[in-house]
């Protein structure tokens, strides 16, 4: 029997674990702040930005392709960096 969507604890539709802030003081802004870099931190607000619209499958494809090439170039300059430098 598959689990209950109450049974499966802290776990968005998306599977991630929730986000937890303590608020200490009662320093509201301290804990936003906290809230934010967290967010920022896990790609949160990029997500969000993300699946604002839909995306068609080819554009998603084409996104992560672009985004592939993207990481290997950075990869690739860094490589030549460090190979220069030594």
């Amino acid at each position: 029997m598959a689990p209950r969507s109450s049974d499966r604890g802290a776990l968005n539709r998306w599977r991630r674990p929730l986000v937890q802030i303590s608020v200490r003081d009662n320093n509201v802004e301290q804990a936003l702040r906290a809230l934010k870099k967290k967010m920022q931190r896990e790609g949160t607000f990029r997500e969000m930005k993300r699946r604002k619209f839909y995306e068609k499958p080819s554009e998603k494809r084409a996104r992560q392709k672009a985004e592939a090439v993207r990481r290997a170039r950075k990869l690739l300059r860094k490589r030549l960096q460090r190979e220069g430098a030594v």
